[in-house]
């Protein structure tokens, strides 16, 4: 005899396929609905080790293996549209943003969760497990990330920076999203002023690295240490350039009266041999060019900071007595172009 859910398993698949393929095998209860999907049909198909699985309130995975990154992501955004949302991926209810939005997009030390998604108030939406919904009357634009709505990422960054706890990790966070190349140091800064983020003191000092050109959090390291020294102040990674206009390198601190360059390199960076070889030659291209260069790694400079200025110190000695200045002109950094609409 056939029963009744295995009959309407091949009408069941119909009606949803559309949606599947487009929301990645992710369906709400409201669509199910619209689908004309009995509710019968739907708890068959979400009892333990039937083919499909609740992954939140109201948000169905049509698959029996586990959910990725992405549909993690998508059915946190599902889940805080709603019903009321039209289409839930147009991003004008409801758009993932903070640390899951800046992973996403490849940002490095990004945490993936909490999944925060903003809700256009004046809706609000309960938490959810992993799911931490944020009414805002600020909406931004939202741009299209990997099938999910998003926030950009200079709004994501600001977003993850009014919640995150760990100090250091908003530290390093901000710095990969401008490292990268996502947003400008000041526009950052602006965010951060209208999420009222400044108010926190670790985003107050990790925009006003940004700004002074830090990238990273092994740089800002160098830059609290070098501060507390009576070294003149360094240019933060800004690019030079041999007399004739090629670019030579970018170094992470750079002395332009004494020729005096500061880089740290990491050692993840550096298992291909490649990596270490173009290390040493950027090395090699700053020391023809009469620029002298201190090498440490982030652990130095987080664990024997005084080592790395003594090195500094004498450098910037010797080079005070050089009888010709490097070949080299130091210039700002360059902003990367944000490859969405």
């Amino acid at each position: 005899m056939i029963t009744h859910s295995t009959a309407t398993a091949p009408a069941t698949a119909r009606a949803v396929a559309p949606l599947a393929r487009r929301q990645l095998n992710l369906v709400t209860a409201h669509q199910l609905r619209a689908a004309r999907v009995p509710s019968a049909t739907v708890a068959g198909r979400t009892r333990p080790g039937g083919p499909w699985q609740r992954l939140l309130p109201r948000v169905y995975l049509l698959q029996t293996g586990p959910p990725d990154e992405r549909q993690r992501a998508l059915s946190a955004v599902l889940y805080a549209a709603g019903p009321a949302a039209g289409d839930p991926l147009g991003g004008g209810a409801a758009a993932l943003t903070g640390g899951a939005a800046l992973a996403l997009i490849g940002v490095r030390g990004a945490p993936r969760t909490p999944l925060d998604v903003l809700v256009r108030a004046p809706r609000t939406v309960a938490p959810a497990p992993g799911v931490r919904p944020l009414t805002t009357a600020r909406w931004p634009a939202t741009i299209t990330v990997s099938g999910i709505p998003s926030a950009r990422p200079l709004r994501a960054a600001a977003d993850f920076a009014a919640r995150a706890e760990d100090p250091d990790l908003v530290r390093s966070v901000l710095a990969n999203v401008v490292q990268a190349g996502w947003c400008h140091p000041q526009d950052l800064r602006g965010e951060l002023r209208a999420a009222r983020a400044l108010s926190r003191p670790a985003v107050r000092g990790a925009a006003a690295e940004l700004v002074a050109g830090v990238r990273s959090i092994a740089e800002a390291r160098a830059r609290d240490a070098l501060t507390t020294t009576d070294l003149p102040a360094p240019l933060w990674n800004a690019r030079l350039y041999t007399p004739d206009g090629t670019f030579l390198a970018s170094p992470d601190a750079y002395w332009p009266d004494e020729g005096v360059a500061l880089e740290i390199d990491s050692a993840e960076y550096h298992y291909a041999r490649d990596s270490w070889h173009a290390t040493l030659r950027r090395r090699l291209r700053l020391e023809a060019h009469g620029v002298l260069v201190v090498s440490a790694t982030p652990s130095m400079v987080r664990d024997a900071p005084a080592e790395v200025v003594a090195a500094l110190r004498a450098l910037l000695g010797l080079a005070a007595h050089r009888p010709a200045p490097p070949a080299a002109t130091a210039r700002g950094h360059e902003q990367l172009r944000l490859p969405f609409g």
